[in-house]
């Protein structure tokens, strides 16, 4: 059975159990502790702690994922930095009974999984959190006799980010791949680690989609099965390699390339700061193993041809971003191309000079700080030579440079909460005036909103003039003198649309949405209007003035201006 069937029948199986089945939300998350979406519960933390969900109390998904921790590990068998997680979640509805149930019932009587060597763990108990008895009888009286006890760091989960909802696990396990986590939300972790019981009790499971295709397939990876075998055929097709001489490069350049694009889809673009630096580094990952295996020029045009082809049925938008997505593998590409040398060279000559066979944290991150070279890029041309990288004391220098940083933005923008609102209301207004003075065909391709400033990419076909980027300054400046009213309505998505809200990544949106209108009370006058989460100023006096810092092409059709307000 292909992998995206499975995706089908789980999404049925649950859909048939009374789930209200979404799309994917996008891989930058709501949350501003994490830099992405990185489990499938991610999008619904509020409603584990009681906010009502506009789908009912019960939803399933097929959820797109990335992250990092694992990266040290892709190569192998199972890991990956993107994932798709098939989750079914309950919000104070169903429990441990039921999800358990389901699970057992669609891996072993709906797609027939054989149950020899399958085992499954329970938490074992340890400080306030006691042994999940419960979870371990349900398995017993539905056959399981191989439960094993395990301890906080294998079966509890959660927070994600800084604190939220978390709860003990239960865990199926095929031979020694882990398949399907079943999470009990119970618990409320908050910043210092304390635990407390949540008013209701919820149900979040992650079941990695290519872990169950190759224990269906029964491939002997998750890079043979159909999600990855063509990538991977195209791979050595341009190569000087083989798979056989190379599995763990040509396994991490399939990872990454599919990672990156995901990534550029949801509006992530190489750069030096947080998520735009995460993927700089995957994207010079490749272009560093692209020497290893002899891969010829311009080798991830026919690779990405082959993920678009494989995921757009599920995933629409890469194919609607395909454009982008080239163009920025291949600019990317040429910036460090340039520097790839010279930081190598660096590398040589450090090798050459040590008595010891040791790259200290400040050797290594002034590679990173002076040729954007990843620390695991570092470490991995260091091993071929038999040399260490002093990990920990390359962060010590990064937390430095970062806390340096930190303060240098505390002193000349001053902080505070209240910056961020302003900044997403001055992100609607430039948007209208954007499509004010370039016209109605400027599409919004993302944003990104701090306390310092604010980032706004979108979609223009066409030359844009210094005289343009000064009107749309200007216009913006105007109309925050007018002292707009800036009004929150919550409303159906439907009606939202119909009332001519801007909603440009309408699949991510719940059913009832917040709809902020930016009009003059003198004349009744619209200016800006659109859905949004928030948070927003009340009135566009308490701006102050809008400066354009950098307005710049990056891609083909693809602008970003950054900007703040003062």
């Amino acid at each position: 059975m292909k992998g995206f069937k499975l995706a089908e029948n789980f999404l049925h199986f649950f859909e048939k159990r009374d789930h209200k089945i979404l799309p994917s939300f996008s891989l930058i998350p709501d949350d501003p502790t994490c830099l992405f979406t990185t489990a499938g519960m991610q999008p619904f933390k509020a409603y584990y702690l009681g906010k009502p969900c506009p789908w009912g109390k019960r939803v399933a998904t097929l959820q797109k994922c990335f992250r990092t921790s694992d990266i040290e590990s892709v190569g192998d068998r199972t890991h990956l930095t993107f994932l798709l997680m098939l989750g079914n979640f309950s919000f104070g509805d169903y429990f441990k009974k039921e999800a358990i149930t389901w699970a057992k019932e669609f891996l072993f009587d709906k797609l027939k999984l054989s149950k020899k060597g399958v085992k499954v763990t329970v938490f074992g108990g340890e400080k306030e959190v006691p042994f999940d008895k419960e979870s371990a009888e349900i398995w017993k009286s539905l056959g399981f006799e191989n439960i094993e006890k395990k301890s906080r760091e294998d079966n509890f989960w959660g927070p994600t980010g800084e604190e939220g909802p978390c709860g003990r696990t239960t865990e199926i396990i095929f031979g020694e791949v882990e398949v399907w986590n079943l999470v009990f939300n119970e618990y409320y972790q908050n910043k210092e680690k304390k635990l407390h019981l949540l008013s209701q009790k919820g149900v979040d499971t992650g079941m990695g989609l290519e872990r169950l295709t190759m224990i269906v397939q029964k491939k002997p990876s998750i890079f043979e099965t159909d999600l990855f075998e063509e990538i991977i055929k195209n791979l050595v097709r341009s190569s000087q390699s083989s798979y056989k001489e190379n599995p763990r490069v040509f396994r991490i350049l399939a990872d990454h390339l599919r990672a990156g694009v995901f990534l550029i889809a949801d509006g992530i673009y190489p750069g030096n700061l947080e998520r735009e630096y995460v993927l700089r580094r995957i994207l010079r990952r490749c272009f560093r193993f692209e020497r290893i295996v002899g891969l010829s020029k311009k080798w991830y045009f026919g690779a990405i041809k082959e993920v678009i082809k494989i995921y757009s049925p599920f995933f629409p938008e890469i194919q609607s971003k395909s454009e982008e997505i080239f163009t920025v593998f291949e600019n990317e590409d040429e910036k460090f191309k340039k520097t790839l040398d010279k930081a190598l060279k660096f590398l040589e000559n450090l090798f050459l000079k040590k008595r010891e066979k040791i790259i200290s944290g400040k050797e290594a991150f002034d590679l990173y700080q002076s040729y954007g070279f990843p620390l695991e890029l570092t470490q991995e041309v260091a091993l071929e030579k038999g040399f260490i990288v002093e990990k920990e004391k390359f962060f010590e220098e990064l937390k430095k440079h970062q806390e340096i940083s930190k303060r240098g933005q505390e002193k000349k923008f001053g902080g505070g909460g209240y910056l961020s609102p302003k900044h997403h209301t001055a992100t609607h207004l430039l948007h209208s005036a954007l499509r004010e003075i370039l016209g109605k065909d400027v599409r919004q391709m993302g944003s990104d909103i701090t306390e310092e400033r604010l980032r706004f990419d979108f979609k223009f076909s066409g030359e844009i003039k210094k005289e343009e980027i000064l009107k749309i300054e200007n216009l913006v400046n105007q109309k925050i003198k007018e002292n707009l009213i800036v009004k929150k309505e919550e409303m159906p998505l439907k009606k939202a649309m119909e009332s001519g809200a801007l909603a440009f990544f309408r699949e991510r949106y719940p059913e009832v949405v917040s709809v902020y209108t930016i009009f003059n009370p003198k004349t009744g006058e619209v200016f800006s209007k659109e859905i949004c989460a928030g948070p927003h100023v009340q009135n566009t006096k308490e701006l102050g003035t809008f400066k354009i810092e950098k307005f710049e092409k990056k891609g083909a059709n693809i602008w970003r201006v950054r900007a703040k307000v003062i």
